[in-house]
């Protein structure tokens, strides 16, 4: 198999700073909007991340180290997250009945029902931005 030479990238333009900027500017603002929107609803932007990686979370219920991967954070920063939440009452912590070393986090009644209106908003706030955003993601493949 004959390897292929590496084309030497393009020189960039004032466009190419545009649009990284512009780019950065909307992920920012909807970083914003989340932030603004947890405290709304009564948390931490970082508990509201927590809830939504435990609930979307693909393997079922979570552990305490898979929503620390997913947040990218230490473990023991995981640990103090998830304290913070089981006494907030939106989490609680359950053994798994097969594993009996294994403990999963599952999101309480109060926390489905913060996380469902946090969605909402941001569902919102996404198809605000999908126009603006769209443009964007298109000009990076050209």
């Amino acid at each position: 198999m004959a390897r292929r030479r590496a084309s030497a990238p393009r020189e960039l333009d004032a466009g190419d700073y545009r649009l990284l900027a512009d780019f950065r500017r909307l992920l920012r603002q909807f970083l914003a909007f989340s932030e603004q929107s947890a405290a709304k609803a009564g948390l931490a932007p970082q508990q509201h991340q927590a809830l939504l990686a435990i609930k979307g979370h693909r393997d079922g219920a979570p552990t305490v180290g898979d929503l620390a991967r997913h947040l990218v954070i230490r473990h023991h920063s995981a640990v103090g997250l998830v304290d913070r939440l089981v006494r907030a009452g939106y989490v609680v912590r359950r053994g798994d009945p097969a594993d009996k070393r294994r403990v999963t986090l599952v999101l309480t009644k109060k926390g489905q029902a913060v996380l469902k209106q946090l969605t909402v908003w941001h569902r919102a706030e996404l198809r605000r931005l999908a126009p603006l955003l769209k443009p964007l993601l298109a000009r990076l493949q050209d």
